[in-house]
């Protein structure tokens, strides 16, 4: 089986839609933990702030990892 189509046991990631859900994430978390805080609903506007942070932190590894393709001189397509 060809490397750069994957396999069954190191299937290959979905980069640029993850990449366009975890910004999708950050956005919505971000602005929830902004509006939750601004009504006074603490534990929510916590949680929120959480999330947004795991969502940074995911952009932060996509970003590595879209690098190192590049680096191999691969290309894919959003789904791929």
């Amino acid at each position: 089986m060809d490397e750069k189509t994957g396999t069954h046991d190191h299937p290959r990631s979905a980069l640029n839609l993850r990449l366009l859900l975890a910004t999708f994430g950050l956005v919505v978390c971000t602005a929830l933990a902004v509006l939750s805080a601004w009504a006074g609903i603490t534990a929510l506007a916590v949680s929120m702030a959480v999330l947004a942070a795991v969502a940074v932190v995911d952009l932060v590894v996509i970003g590595i990892r879209i690098a190192r393709r590049r680096r191999r001189g691969e290309r894919h397509t959003l789904f791929e």
